[in-house]
Protein backbone atom coordinates (compact mmCIF):
# COMPACT_ATOMS: atom_id res chain seq x y z
CA UNK A 1 0.00 0.00 0.00
CA UNK A 2 1.49 3.68 -0.94
CA UNK A 3 0.61 6.64 1.49
CA UNK A 4 1.38 9.77 -0.32
CA UNK A 5 1.15 12.55 2.00
CA UNK A 6 0.63 16.01 0.41
CA UNK A 7 0.31 17.90 3.10
CA UNK A 8 -0.69 17.52 6.69
CA UNK A 9 -0.87 14.82 9.16
CA UNK A 10 -0.07 11.27 8.16
CA UNK A 11 -2.71 8.99 8.69
CA UNK A 12 -2.26 5.89 10.77
CA UNK A 13 -1.14 2.76 9.67
CA UNK A 14 -1.23 -0.59 11.39
CA UNK A 15 0.27 -4.00 9.43
CA UNK A 16 -1.12 -7.29 11.19
CA UNK A 17 1.98 -9.78 11.99
CA UNK A 18 1.69 -13.29 9.57
CA UNK A 19 0.23 -15.13 12.50
CA UNK A 20 -2.45 -12.59 13.47
CA UNK A 21 -3.78 -12.50 10.21
CA UNK A 22 -3.81 -16.29 9.80
CA UNK A 23 -5.79 -15.65 13.21
CA UNK A 24 -8.19 -13.44 11.43
CA UNK A 25 -9.09 -15.72 8.58
CA UNK A 26 -9.36 -18.66 10.93
CA UNK A 27 -11.85 -16.80 13.13
CA UNK A 28 -13.70 -14.61 9.93
CA UNK A 29 -14.52 -18.43 8.35
CA UNK A 30 -15.49 -20.05 11.83
CA UNK A 31 -18.11 -16.59 11.59
CA UNK A 32 -18.99 -17.98 7.75
CA UNK A 33 -20.03 -21.51 8.76
CA UNK A 34 -22.15 -20.09 11.90
CA UNK A 35 -24.69 -17.92 9.46
CA UNK A 36 -24.55 -18.17 5.67
CA UNK A 37 -26.39 -14.81 5.00
CA UNK A 38 -24.86 -11.16 5.93
CA UNK A 39 -27.59 -8.60 6.63
CA UNK A 40 -29.66 -10.23 9.26
CA UNK A 41 -29.39 -10.17 13.47
CA UNK A 42 -28.11 -13.71 13.21
CA UNK A 43 -24.98 -12.65 11.10
CA UNK A 44 -24.90 -9.61 13.05
CA UNK A 45 -24.92 -11.35 16.81
CA UNK A 46 -22.38 -13.76 15.60
CA UNK A 47 -19.71 -11.41 14.28
CA UNK A 48 -20.07 -9.50 17.79
CA UNK A 49 -19.07 -12.93 19.64
CA UNK A 50 -16.48 -13.37 17.01
CA UNK A 51 -14.96 -9.48 17.43
CA UNK A 52 -13.71 -10.65 20.71
CA UNK A 53 -11.55 -13.57 19.55
CA UNK A 54 -9.70 -11.48 17.10
CA UNK A 55 -6.41 -10.80 18.48
CA UNK A 56 -4.83 -7.67 20.20
CA UNK A 57 -3.00 -6.19 17.66
CA UNK A 58 -6.01 -5.96 15.99
CA UNK A 59 -8.27 -5.23 18.83
CA UNK A 60 -5.89 -2.28 20.42
CA UNK A 61 -5.48 -0.03 17.33
CA UNK A 62 -9.01 0.01 17.08
CA UNK A 63 -10.12 0.99 20.17
CA UNK A 64 -8.08 3.99 20.50
CA UNK A 65 -8.84 4.91 16.91
CA UNK A 66 -12.60 5.01 17.97
CA UNK A 67 -11.62 7.18 21.39
CA UNK A 68 -9.38 9.35 19.35
CA UNK A 69 -9.03 9.48 15.57
CA UNK A 70 -6.35 11.81 15.34
CA UNK A 71 -5.70 14.80 12.99
CA UNK A 72 -5.79 12.79 9.96
CA UNK A 73 -9.07 11.15 10.61
CA UNK A 74 -8.15 7.92 8.59
CA UNK A 75 -6.99 4.23 10.11
CA UNK A 76 -5.20 2.09 7.61
CA UNK A 77 -4.69 -1.43 8.31
CA UNK A 78 -2.79 -3.87 6.46
CA UNK A 79 -2.85 -7.52 5.40
CA UNK A 80 -6.47 -8.38 6.47
CA UNK A 81 -7.51 -12.08 4.96
CA UNK A 82 -9.46 -11.47 1.63
CA UNK A 83 -9.56 -14.73 0.64
CA UNK A 84 -8.41 -13.39 -2.92
CA UNK A 85 -7.59 -17.23 -4.79
CA UNK A 86 -11.24 -17.94 -4.20
CA UNK A 87 -12.69 -14.42 -5.35
CA UNK A 88 -14.84 -14.28 -8.92
CA UNK A 89 -14.87 -11.59 -11.15
CA UNK A 90 -15.12 -7.93 -10.10
CA UNK A 91 -19.23 -7.51 -10.56
CA UNK A 92 -20.39 -5.17 -13.13
CA UNK A 93 -24.07 -4.47 -11.51
CA UNK A 94 -24.86 -0.54 -10.26
CA UNK A 95 -26.55 -2.16 -7.39
CA UNK A 96 -24.43 -4.96 -6.46
CA UNK A 97 -23.62 -5.77 -3.13
CA UNK A 98 -22.59 -8.88 -0.99
CA UNK A 99 -25.45 -10.96 0.56
CA UNK A 100 -23.50 -14.54 0.98
CA UNK A 101 -21.01 -15.14 3.84
CA UNK A 102 -17.58 -14.74 2.57
CA UNK A 103 -14.15 -13.86 4.47
CA UNK A 104 -14.42 -10.47 3.31
CA UNK A 105 -17.86 -9.75 4.46
CA UNK A 106 -16.51 -11.21 7.93
CA UNK A 107 -13.56 -9.30 8.37
CA UNK A 108 -15.63 -6.44 8.01
CA UNK A 109 -18.97 -6.63 9.86
CA UNK A 110 -16.77 -7.84 13.11
CA UNK A 111 -14.53 -4.86 12.77
CA UNK A 112 -17.70 -2.73 12.14
CA UNK A 113 -19.02 -4.31 15.76
CA UNK A 114 -15.51 -3.23 16.97
CA UNK A 115 -16.15 -0.27 16.17
CA UNK A 116 -19.80 0.11 16.98
CA UNK A 117 -22.68 -1.49 15.02
CA UNK A 118 -23.18 -2.17 11.00
CA UNK A 119 -25.43 0.48 9.34
CA UNK A 120 -26.99 0.47 6.23
CA UNK A 121 -29.71 3.05 4.14
CA UNK A 122 -32.59 1.60 2.63
CA UNK A 123 -32.58 3.54 -0.38
CA UNK A 124 -28.83 3.06 -1.25
CA UNK A 125 -27.17 -0.54 -2.32
CA UNK A 126 -30.75 -2.08 -1.34
CA UNK A 127 -29.91 -1.43 2.24
CA UNK A 128 -27.18 -4.48 2.34
CA UNK A 129 -24.33 -4.21 4.86
CA UNK A 130 -21.74 -5.42 2.63
CA UNK A 131 -21.58 -3.23 -0.33
CA UNK A 132 -19.30 -3.71 -3.46
CA UNK A 133 -17.66 -0.24 -5.00
CA UNK A 134 -16.91 -1.05 -8.46
CA UNK A 135 -16.53 1.08 -11.37
CA UNK A 136 -19.91 0.00 -14.05
CA UNK A 137 -19.86 0.56 -17.64
CA UNK A 138 -21.40 3.59 -18.76
CA UNK A 139 -21.13 5.21 -15.35
CA UNK A 140 -18.04 7.04 -15.88
CA UNK A 141 -19.23 10.10 -14.69
CA UNK A 142 -20.76 8.97 -12.30
CA UNK A 143 -20.17 11.48 -8.93
CA UNK A 144 -20.81 7.83 -6.65
CA UNK A 145 -18.72 4.89 -6.18
CA UNK A 146 -20.00 3.15 -9.66
CA UNK A 147 -17.82 6.11 -11.46
CA UNK A 148 -14.49 6.31 -12.25
CA UNK A 149 -13.67 9.68 -12.94
CA UNK A 150 -12.51 11.91 -9.79
CA UNK A 151 -14.75 11.78 -7.13
CA UNK A 152 -14.81 14.77 -4.77
CA UNK A 153 -14.46 15.05 -1.07
CA UNK A 154 -17.44 14.10 0.78
CA UNK A 155 -18.57 12.72 4.15
CA UNK A 156 -20.77 10.00 3.74
CA UNK A 157 -24.29 10.81 3.22
CA UNK A 158 -24.11 14.25 4.70
CA UNK A 159 -27.54 15.72 3.88
CA UNK A 160 -29.05 12.68 6.14
CA UNK A 161 -29.51 12.86 10.42
CA UNK A 162 -28.08 9.81 11.20
CA UNK A 163 -24.96 9.44 8.61
CA UNK A 164 -22.43 7.03 9.45
CA UNK A 165 -19.45 7.79 11.81
CA UNK A 166 -16.87 5.68 10.42
CA UNK A 167 -16.72 4.21 6.24
CA UNK A 168 -14.67 1.00 6.06
CA UNK A 169 -13.41 0.52 2.93
CA UNK A 170 -11.82 -2.77 1.92
CA UNK A 171 -10.00 -3.62 -1.06
CA UNK A 172 -10.37 -6.97 -2.21
CA UNK A 173 -8.83 -6.23 -5.95
CA UNK A 174 -6.82 -3.15 -6.87
CA UNK A 175 -6.99 -1.05 -10.26
CA UNK A 176 -5.03 -2.52 -13.02
CA UNK A 177 -2.40 0.71 -13.02
CA UNK A 178 -2.84 1.04 -9.44
CA UNK A 179 -3.61 4.73 -9.47
CA UNK A 180 -6.93 4.55 -8.04
CA UNK A 181 -6.21 6.82 -4.98
CA UNK A 182 -8.67 6.62 -1.80
CA UNK A 183 -8.23 10.93 -1.18
CA UNK A 184 -9.20 11.98 2.53
CA UNK A 185 -9.02 14.90 3.87
CA UNK A 186 -10.06 16.00 7.24
CA UNK A 187 -11.35 19.16 9.18
CA UNK A 188 -8.53 19.31 11.63
CA UNK A 189 -5.83 19.59 9.55
CA UNK A 190 -7.40 21.88 7.37
CA UNK A 191 -9.04 24.16 9.88
CA UNK A 192 -5.57 26.17 10.82
CA UNK A 193 -5.71 27.33 7.06
CA UNK A 194 -9.23 29.18 7.02
CA UNK A 195 -9.96 32.35 8.07
CA UNK A 196 -11.84 33.44 11.40
CA UNK A 197 -14.18 34.60 8.53
CA UNK A 198 -14.50 31.76 6.92
CA UNK A 199 -14.90 29.63 9.90
CA UNK A 200 -18.17 32.09 10.70
CA UNK A 201 -19.41 31.33 7.98
CA UNK A 202 -19.02 27.66 7.66
CA UNK A 203 -20.82 27.41 11.32
CA UNK A 204 -23.82 29.41 9.42
CA UNK A 205 -26.75 27.90 8.67
CA UNK A 206 -26.22 29.12 4.78
CA UNK A 207 -25.60 25.72 3.03
CA UNK A 208 -28.29 22.79 1.76
CA UNK A 209 -26.78 19.25 0.75
CA UNK A 210 -29.34 17.26 -1.21
CA UNK A 211 -29.16 13.02 -0.89
CA UNK A 212 -26.15 12.02 -3.32
CA UNK A 213 -26.97 9.87 -6.48
CA UNK A 214 -26.36 7.03 -5.01
CA UNK A 215 -29.33 7.30 -3.53
CA UNK A 216 -31.36 7.20 -6.99
CA UNK A 217 -33.64 10.95 -5.85
CA UNK A 218 -34.70 9.62 -2.69
CA UNK A 219 -35.58 12.83 -0.17
CA UNK A 220 -35.67 10.76 3.00
CA UNK A 221 -33.39 13.34 4.85
CA UNK A 222 -33.08 16.07 6.43
CA UNK A 223 -32.47 18.75 3.35
CA UNK A 224 -33.07 21.79 5.62
CA UNK A 225 -30.06 25.04 5.66
CA UNK A 226 -27.32 23.33 8.01
CA UNK A 227 -24.16 24.86 9.20
CA UNK A 228 -21.05 22.63 7.33
CA UNK A 229 -19.22 22.76 10.80
CA UNK A 230 -20.49 22.33 14.10
CA UNK A 231 -19.40 21.69 17.32
CA UNK A 232 -16.56 22.79 19.41
CA UNK A 233 -15.02 25.68 17.73
CA UNK A 234 -11.41 24.47 17.90
CA UNK A 235 -12.50 20.70 16.50
CA UNK A 236 -15.58 20.68 15.31
CA UNK A 237 -17.34 18.16 13.46
CA UNK A 238 -18.21 18.61 9.50
CA UNK A 239 -20.66 17.81 7.11
CA UNK A 240 -20.05 18.36 3.54
CA UNK A 241 -20.77 16.97 -0.03
CA UNK A 242 -18.97 19.14 -2.55
CA UNK A 243 -20.85 18.03 -5.17
CA UNK A 244 -24.05 18.01 -3.33
CA UNK A 245 -24.33 20.72 -0.81
CA UNK A 246 -25.27 24.51 -2.24
CA UNK A 247 -23.94 27.47 -0.81
CA UNK A 248 -26.71 29.87 -0.05
CA UNK A 249 -25.22 33.33 -0.24
CA UNK A 250 -22.38 34.96 -1.54
CA UNK A 251 -20.14 34.82 1.79
CA UNK A 252 -21.03 30.78 2.02
CA UNK A 253 -19.75 30.37 -1.37
CA UNK A 254 -16.61 32.23 -0.61
CA UNK A 255 -16.37 30.01 2.63
CA UNK A 256 -16.65 26.53 1.24
CA UNK A 257 -14.26 27.26 -2.19
CA UNK A 258 -12.09 28.10 1.06
CA UNK A 259 -12.44 25.16 2.62
CA UNK A 260 -11.86 23.36 -0.75
CA UNK A 261 -9.09 24.89 -1.15
CA UNK A 262 -7.73 23.84 2.57
CA UNK A 263 -8.74 20.47 2.13
CA UNK A 264 -6.53 19.95 -1.54
CA UNK A 265 -3.77 21.41 0.34
CA UNK A 266 -3.93 19.05 3.05
CA UNK A 267 -5.00 15.74 1.49
CA UNK A 268 -3.99 12.49 1.82
CA UNK A 269 -3.68 9.79 -1.53
CA UNK A 270 -3.67 6.19 -0.45
CA UNK A 271 -3.42 3.55 -3.01
CA UNK A 272 -5.68 0.52 -1.35
CA UNK A 273 -4.30 -2.85 -2.30
CA UNK A 274 -5.52 -6.30 -1.51
CA UNK A 275 -6.39 -6.52 2.37
CA UNK A 276 -5.81 -3.13 3.19
CA UNK A 277 -8.56 -1.74 5.02
CA UNK A 278 -9.28 2.28 5.23
CA UNK A 279 -11.49 3.99 7.98
CA UNK A 280 -12.39 7.10 7.86
CA UNK A 281 -14.06 8.82 11.07
CA UNK A 282 -17.10 10.63 9.04
CA UNK A 283 -17.90 13.19 11.42
CA UNK A 284 -14.58 15.21 10.80
CA UNK A 285 -12.76 13.80 7.79
CA UNK A 286 -14.02 13.40 3.79
CA UNK A 287 -13.08 11.28 1.51
CA UNK A 288 -12.99 10.80 -2.25
CA UNK A 289 -10.51 8.99 -5.01
CA UNK A 290 -8.94 9.64 -7.72
CA UNK A 291 -9.87 9.03 -11.36
CA UNK A 292 -8.81 5.60 -13.05
CA UNK A 293 -9.05 3.91 -15.98
CA UNK A 294 -11.47 0.72 -15.62
CA UNK A 295 -11.20 -2.08 -18.55
CA UNK A 296 -14.26 -3.65 -17.57
CA UNK A 297 -12.35 -7.17 -17.94
CA UNK A 298 -13.49 -9.25 -14.96
CA UNK A 299 -10.27 -7.75 -12.60
CA UNK A 300 -11.11 -4.02 -12.09
CA UNK A 301 -10.59 -2.34 -9.12
CA UNK A 302 -12.98 -3.66 -6.42
CA UNK A 303 -13.58 -2.30 -2.97
CA UNK A 304 -16.27 -3.76 -0.54
CA UNK A 305 -17.53 -0.73 2.09
CA UNK A 306 -19.87 -1.16 5.50
CA UNK A 307 -20.97 1.69 7.66
CA UNK A 308 -21.12 1.97 11.13
CA UNK A 309 -22.48 4.05 13.69
CA UNK A 310 -21.38 4.43 17.33
CA UNK A 311 -24.50 4.84 18.49
CA UNK A 312 -27.71 2.74 16.73
CA UNK A 313 -30.35 3.47 19.62
CA UNK A 314 -30.49 7.40 18.22
CA UNK A 315 -32.00 5.55 14.93
CA UNK A 316 -34.40 3.69 16.16
CA UNK A 317 -37.82 5.02 14.72
CA UNK A 318 -35.96 4.77 11.29
CA UNK A 319 -35.19 0.79 11.94
CA UNK A 320 -37.90 -1.68 11.62
CA UNK A 321 -37.74 -4.43 14.24
CA UNK A 322 -34.17 -2.89 15.62
CA UNK A 323 -32.83 -4.09 12.66
CA UNK A 324 -29.42 -2.64 10.65
CA UNK A 325 -31.01 -0.61 8.17
CA UNK A 326 -32.76 2.80 8.03
CA UNK A 327 -35.50 3.62 5.92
Amino acid sequence: MTVVLETGAQAAVVTLPGDDATQVDVIARRLCRSADKVDGHEWVDAARRQWHELPAALRAPLGEFRRDSGTSGVLLVRGLPVDAAALPDTPAGADSVQREASVSAAVLTMIACGLGDPAAFRPEKTGALVQDVVPIPGMEDFQGNAGSVLLTFHTENAFHPHRPDYVMLLCLRADHDNVAGLRTAGIRAALPLLSERAQEVLRSAEFRTEPPPSFGGADGGDTEPRPILTGAPEDPDLRIDFAATKPLTPRASEAMAELQDAFEKTSLSTVLTPGDLAIVDNRITTHGRSAFTPRYDGRDRWLQRTFVLNDLRRSRGLRAQDGYVLD
